[in-house]
């Protein structure tokens, strides 16, 4: 990969992207206590909005669709990871996610991807199953990039659609057998990564 001037301007393009995903998280934290102190202001008989807000852990296993060479080529290797989630539901129909994804194990070549996503998640209450939920989202965010042997490094616009499975128990703890994510990065490289992978892990519903 390139030398100093490609990670000058990939830190260059890191700050940009911080400083469009720190607000957007503010946003969304402030939209969530907004729709929180309604909830709990709305008298029960008028049938005010009951808000859940459920946040977890998860392992992952990802193909990075990266190998090395600069171009997009599906990895020997899965990356193996650890991150959190937070889960908002205002009403039936709208909700929100919160992800942070690091993963650092099972390198091919010191190549490794960490996820940052925020967006929208509606449970699928209609085709829920025995005691799963479904559910499908949209997230955006970005994504930041580790070449091959450590020569360069970069954040990029991360686009994921996916869905999953998610389990109540009979406390407040959700389980949350499977989630699958299909990433694009449009802005890799002057062409588009496509990352995809399952995630696997568990929640606390806090409220």
């Amino acid at each position: 990969m390139a030398g100093g001037t490609r990670s000058l301007r990939q830190d260059a393009l890191f700050e940009m992207k911080v400083r469009i995903f720190v607000p957007a998280l503010l946003l969304f934290l402030s939209v969530c206590w907004a729709q929180f102190a309604r909830a709990q202001a709305a008298p029960s008989g008028r049938g005010g909005r009951t808000i859940t807000l459920t946040a977890g852990g998860m392992g992952s296993a990802f193909q990075p669709d990266y190998k090395g060479g600069g171009v997009p080529s599906a990895s020997p290797n899965f990356l193996v990871g650890l991150g959190g989630y937070a889960d908002v539901q205002f009403s039936r129909w709208f909700g929100a996610e919160a992800e942070a994804r690091w993963q650092r194990f099972n390198q091919y070549a010191d190549i490794h991807q960490d996820n940052y996503l925020i967006g929208y998640r509606l449970p699928l209450q209609q085709a829920r199953f025995w005691n799963f939920t479904p559910y499908a989202k949209v997230l955006v965010g970005y994504g930041k990039m580790t070449f091959e042997y450590n020569d360069a490094h970069g954040s990029f616009t991360d686009v994921a659609i996916g869905g999953g499975l998610d389990m109540p128990t009979s406390g407040r703890w959700v389980i949350r057998p499977v989630d699958f994510e299909v990433q694009q990065w449009p802005n890799w490289l002057g062409t588009t990564l496509h990352p995809w992978g399952f995630s696997a892990g568990i929640g606390y519903r806090i409220f």
